[in-house]
């Protein structure tokens, strides 16, 4: 006879259909310097402090920063991007 019992831990709970993940991590590799997916996940204030330091550095910088971040959005799994950057709100790496 099977467990009737509802046990939430055994149940994943589906994560929300706003999850940013893959226009996050597109932007943040192709427009790296712009800090668009910074603007884009509601990080205002971390996304104009990327711009200044693009300006500062002509883009080199914050390009070669982008290309990191972006590939660090797309390899975690759907889940964990939305609880850690839309959530839990983490601004920077």
């Amino acid at each position: 006879m099977e467990n009737s019992k509802y046990e939430h831990w055994n149940h994943p709970q589906p994560y929300p259909e706003d999850n940013k993940k893959l226009a996050a991590g597109l932007l943040a590799i192709l427009l790296g310097p712009f800090g668009i997916h910074k603007f884009l996940l509601g990080y205002t204030k971390q996304g104009i402090i990327w711009l200044f330091l693009s300006l500062i550095t002509f883009g080199t910088l914050t390009g070669l920063l982008g290309l990191i971040e972006g590939i660090i959005y797309l390899t975690k799994s759907d889940e964990e991007f939305y609880r850690t950057y839309q959530l839990g709100r983490k601004p920077w790496f």
